[in-house]
């Protein structure tokens, strides 16, 4: 359960600096044209704005941070596993355990030195050109994201040596759009004809044709059959 409150409020937070940044930036950006109208100039010209931009850089900054976390916990970092993948399964699975190892260890040490960076800016009177807010609040992003990003590779490599299982974000799915697969004509158009089979070779033109490898094009729908059968 608390595992389970944590992801939402990882995924909240993501969702709100997003979505606030981008109203922040197109609130900024029609105001600034906005002015030039002589109409409405008088109404928001007085408006000031200048923080909006700062505001923004620094949000974007703790969702990069908590988006990196969330991309290790779902598996969506992209990482080259091709050697990995040729390798038998028990020093395929000693390399993942060790490549989470080591991203542990790095967010880790990250996390650590971007805490003395942040307490020792808490002691001096640093602040935001614009917003003018304590430097060190911004800067927190560093410690804590470093440190989710931490949690969520041991959190991963713990749930590896238990399932044998890495989490897999499948690109092409759309959230809310299952495939149908009790209509056979659906289902068929939801193959993937060129699916890897072992992770590292895609299947060729003749799987999507309908036929074997090394068959010729008469291997399709019509194989088999006599020129007299064809012309019926």
């Amino acid at each position: 359960m608390p595992m389970k409150i944590l992801d939402h409020l990882e995924e909240i937070l993501i969702a709100f600096l997003m979505a606030a940044a981008t109203t922040i930036i197109f609130v900024a950006v029609v105001h600034r044209y906005a002015s030039g109208i002589p109409v409405i100039q008088d109404y928001i010209l007085h408006w000031n704005l200048a923080w909006a931009q700062e505001l923004c850089i620094y949000m974007f900054v703790w969702m990069a941070k908590f988006g990196a976390a969330y991309g290790v916990r779902t598996g969506i970092h992209v990482g080259v596993d091709v050697l990995i993948n040729k390798l038998s399964v028990p020093m395929r699975s000693k390399f993942i355990v060790f490549g989470l190892l080591a991203g542990a260890t790095f967010t880790g040490v990250v996390g650590t030195m971007g805490s003395t960076f942040v307490w020792h800016m808490s002691n001096t009177e640093q602040v935001s050109a614009d917003l003018e807010w304590p430097m060190w609040i911004i800067y927190l992003a560093i410690p804590v994201g470093s440190y989710l990003m931490c949690f969520r590779f041991l959190q991963v490599m713990v749930n590896f040596l238990r399932t044998g299982e890495l989490p897999h974000h499948d690109h092409g799915h759309v959230e809310g759009l299952e495939e149908d697969s009790t209509d056979p004509q659906r289902a068929a158009q939801d193959v993937n004809w060129f699916e890897m089979d072992d992770n590292l070779h895609p299947h060729d033109i003749a799987h999507h044709e309908g036929r074997k490898p090394g068959n010729g094009p008469a291997a399709g729908p019509t194989a088999g059959k006599g020129p007299k059968e064809n012309d019926r």
